[in-house]
């Protein structure tokens, strides 16, 4: 026989972290910050012309195609 003290039951009031909580949702059902222009790092400026567009491309190109 074990002479162990029986434990005590948690309380079920006690309050709760929210942050540890579990979410089980879908998470495709709600935009995430990569599935926007913004997100990939595009510049949403209203600018199309050729002089911007080889600006832009001259800002992207990574350095190892100069």
């Amino acid at each position: 026989m074990s002479t162990a003290p029986t434990p005590e039951p948690r309380d079920a009031s006690a309050p709760r972290d929210p942050k540890s909580a579990l979410i089980f949702d879908d998470p495709l059902d709600r935009q995430s910050s990569d599935d926007t222009d913004r997100g990939w790092g595009e510049q949403s400026g209203g600018e199309s012309d050729s002089a911007a567009d080889l600006k832009r491309f001259l800002d992207e190109k990574p350095p190892h195609h100069l």
